[in-house]
């Protein structure tokens, strides 16, 4: 295969992955997962969420051994009260999409868990937000230039008549 015929499917490859940030899939506590936090470290999940940018779509996956993982209010964050969760799973690989913007509380079901600093606030990024910072505009570049080279590399394929 001539060097002239691979340039229009490496063309599509590099667009699709311009395509592929629309959303995002984050593992919580990266190789940790989701158990208690060594007790110096009770804040180790809400530092971890500070640190991404999460946007309506995007999904958090908890993974765990003996523990559940549940959404409450922010009153029952606080307290680290879980007798009425809005989200309850215990399943040992939870995925939870982030389907509005706004923050979503979470916390260890097991009894003591919470208190220890399994917990975690997750701020979820509005389409505004993203309007007005230069993040949100890097992200239309980067579509443009996605949509741009997919239709370069159907011109070269021939395929321009769609």
């Amino acid at each position: 295969m001539a060097m002239s015929s691979k340039i229009p499917l490496l063309l599509i490859f590099f667009a699709s992955l311009c395509f592929s940030g629309l959303s995002v899939d984050f593992d919580v506590g990266n190789t940790r997962g989701w158990e208690i936090p060594p007790a110096n470290d009770s804040n180790f999940y809400n530092e971890w969420a500070s640190k991404n940018r999460f946007r309506v779509g995007d999904t958090i996956h908890f993974k765990y051994e003996k523990d559940s993982v549940m959404m409450v209010s922010e009153m029952e964050y606080k307290d680290c009260i879980s007798s009425h969760p809005s989200f309850f799973s215990n399943n040992g690989n939870t995925q939870f999409k982030l389907d509005r913007s706004g923050l979503f509380y979470f916390i260890s079901g097991v009894s003591g868990h919470c208190e220890r600093g399994q917990k975690m606030i997750i701020k979820v990024l509005s389409d505004d937000a993203d309007k007005g910072d230069s993040s949100g505009a890097a992200t239309t570049l980067a579509n443009v230039a996605a949509s741009t080279l997919i239709t370069m590399a159907l011109v070269h394929l021939g395929l321009n008549s769609f």
